[in-house]
């Protein structure tokens, strides 16, 4: 036995809208990110665009199958020579008259003939040459300046004497900061007396057996392996040095200390 076929289910709810928190409306970053959260809409979550651009919807602008262009739609047929002269014969008429040969007749019985078989021997490029050597220079209406009678003639101009001016400031006040400088420098000099430099020379050979001393204690290692020992003995050797170039200074006289450095 066959069975009946039940009846096409049909939704109460409109196929128009996204489902329960649906991704699928994300036309543009202005919307959230899911919508229809309760899934209650009654209508779209994002409209259709109509009239989003000034103008039609899109697509209103394309071609009309059924509208295209009949043949002369936008212009008329040209009238006849006929039916011109019937409906309108002023538009035959010329506007200028013109002669009917452009080169002129023959002459007349009565004209005068004119001269022929004129020979002359004058060269016309010497004589214009002549012509143009021995005439008068023309007469020229713009006067020609006296630069020589000038108020400021053979003085120096006003903006050369302002520009050494400003050279001269300039050195001057360049001069002043090397005076400073050199006044400054005298003032932190001075010089040192019998009494100090033996001081300072039994003080620095202190100090160098102090070091030196420190230096024999691992002179004696014929192999020297660490990292460490080698700094320290490059280390004395140029503590060392440096303590004998100061006593060779010192033991100059006239010697001058900076206080500065």
């Amino acid at each position: 036995m066959q069975m009946p076929k039940p009846p096409l289910h049909r939704s109460s709810h409109s196929g128009q809208i996204p489902p329960t928190a649906s991704t699928f409306h994300q036309v543009h970053t202005s919307h959230p990110l899911v919508s229809n959260l309760d899934g209650n809409f009654s209508t779209k979550v994002v409209r259709d665009k109509s009239h989003s651009t000034f103008g039609l919807r899109h697509g209103s602008y394309g071609n009309d199958a059924t509208n295209f262009m009949k043949k002369m739609s936008k212009s008329c047929s040209v009238p006849s020579l006929a039916e011109v002269k019937k409906s309108n014969p002023d538009l035959l008429v010329p506007k200028t008259l013109h002669s009917s040969s452009k080169k002129g007749g023959p002459p007349k019985r009565g004209d005068v003939k004119p001269v022929m078989n004129l020979v002359t021997s004058k060269n016309f490029i010497v004589a214009n040459a002549v012509e143009t050597i021995l005439s008068a220079p023309k007469k020229t209406s713009v006067e020609v300046k006296d630069y020589l009678k000038k108020e400021d003639y053979g003085k120096v101009p006003r903006y050369l004497t302002q520009v050494k001016n400003d050279i001269d400031a300039e050195y001057e006040y360049i001069r002043q900061l090397e005076q400073q400088r050199m006044d400054e420098e005298a003032s932190s000099i001075r010089g040192i007396d019998d009494e100090e430099r033996l001081a300072l020379i039994a003080g620095l050979k202190q100090k160098w057996e102090q070091q030196n001393t420190e230096y024999q204690r691992e002179t004696h290692k014929l192999k020297i392996e660490s990292m460490g020992e080698i700094k320290r003995k490059e280390k004395n050797e140029a503590l060392l040095q440096l303590y004998e170039k100061d006593i060779e200074k010192l033991s100059k006289r006239g010697l001058a200390v900076d206080m500065n450095a």
